[in-house]
């Protein structure tokens, strides 16, 4: 039996620590880690991601992802998949948010430790 996109997607994102997943309000699957979406996806054809405009503009020039179609001037994106290529870089877009979100929301703590212990706070 051949998985879906959305199947693989979902499998592999949610093995990745902390995060979860749950209907957003158009219908489609949210991921997320603590309280900040990952991105979602609508059914097999379709994810969007949210991203830092900078991010987001060099994934645009590297014509991985375009704007979202309803918030083109904000950090999200979409990216369509039809083939199993876009399946895996879907996923590695999502790592991306992932990785990013997961330091942002490791490194205050430690950072502040990490002065303290060094006596620079």
């Amino acid at each position: 039996m051949h998985d879906t996109a959305h199947d693989r997607i979902s499998r592999e994102v949610t093995g990745w620590p902390g995060v979860t997943t749950g209907k957003n309000d158009r219908n489609g699957e949210a991921f997320t880690h603590g309280r900040v979406e990952l991105g979602h996806l609508h059914g097999n054809t379709m994810a969007h991601l949210p991203f830092p405009r900078r991010i987001r503009d060099l994934l645009i020039a590297e014509g991985r992802v375009t704007p979202h179609p309803v918030m083109p001037n904000s950090g999200w994106s979409e990216r369509r998949m039809t083939s199993d290529r876009d399946v895996e870089d879907v996923i590695a877009l999502f790592r991306v948010n992932y990785d990013r979100v997961h330091a942002r929301d490791s490194t205050p703590a430690t950072a502040i430790i990490a002065s303290a212990i060094a006596g620079t706070t």
